[in-house]
């Protein structure tokens, strides 16, 4: 059984057409993992809105986002396939 419908595997900017679209189409039984330049998605003002939200250490690091203090999920790349494993579904954008 799954945890959620769909992990939506997002690595394009806040201003990319994509990032827009992929927010578009996911929903609450959703889950969503910000992965390479995605990650600065943390770093407007609540773009996010209340999805669920992970993010890849590594990508955070290397961009300086420290996610201490929000209800993102910092993972690693095993707890990726953790994720991908527990979705019905997985989309890339």
């Amino acid at each position: 059984m799954s945890d959620f419908h769909t992990l939506h595997i997002l690595n394009k900017t806040p201003d990319h057409p994509r990032f827009s679209e992929c927010l578009g189409m996911s929903s609450s039984d959703d889950a969503l993992l910000l992965t390479e330049n995605g990650v600065l998605a943390l770093t407007t003002s609540r773009v996010l809105g209340d999805r669920t939200v992970y993010a890849l250490k590594s990508d955070l690091t290397a961009r300086a986002i420290d996610t201490h203090q929000s209800n993102v999920g910092a993972i690693d790349y095993q707890g990726m396939v953790e994720l991908s494993l527990k979705a019905k579904r997985v989309i890339c954008w």
